[in-house]
């Protein structure tokens, strides 16, 4: 069960605290979380798509759990990248699904902005190339699964699970 609510969900002090130990950084833009571990702590975060120091954004959902960016950058390290890249090339319904995923994403993000310098652009790679699998995979936490395809198939090969906690703090017992 992927803990999600597509309406975000307010990001609290404590939720900041996580982000902030989560990423070695405070966060910048938040607007709510996206996605939660299985504990309740912050998996998934919503950002503006203009940062308050004016940068712009495109990357609307942000993935923070630790085990969860250890997962993707473990299977960007091997050839998994490729093989989902050869998959969206050869199927067409998947390339269809992966089209459909940015052009939610991008609706997602348009409620909190419109951001002329990355008009049209959302993340990973989207809607032609696999580029970030953090990005995909948070794409698909965040909006739940059957809306990512290239994100799914990240998480379902990944050593990380969002229904099972591994935060070094947990909220309530995993």
């Amino acid at each position: 069960m992927w803990v999600t609510d597509a309406a975000l969900t307010p990001a609290t002090d404590a939720d900041l605290e996580v982000m902030r130990e989560q990423l070695g950084r405070p966060m910048r833009g938040v607007v709510g979380i996206a996605a939660r571990c299985a504990c309740g702590n912050p998996t998934v975060v919503a950002t503006e798509p203009r940062l308050p120091d004016g940068t712009p954004f495109p990357t609307f959902y942000y993935l923070t759990h630790p085990g969860a960016t250890a997962a993707m950058s473990a299977l960007e390290a091997t050839h998994v990248m490729r093989e989902l890249a050869d998959l969206l090339a050869d199927d067409d319904e998947i390339a269809s699904r992966y089209r459909a995923a940015h052009e939610a994403y991008l609706a997602d993000r348009s409620v909190y902005g419109d951001v002329e310098e990355i008009a049209g652009i959302s993340a990973g790679g989207m809607p032609t190339r696999v580029k970030c699998l953090h990005a995909v995979a948070a794409h698909a936490l965040a909006a739940g699964p059957g809306v990512n395809p290239i994100g799914d198939l990240a998480l379902e090969r990944s050593s990380w699970s969002p229904a099972r906690c591994t935060c070094a703090n947990p909220r309530v017992a995993a």
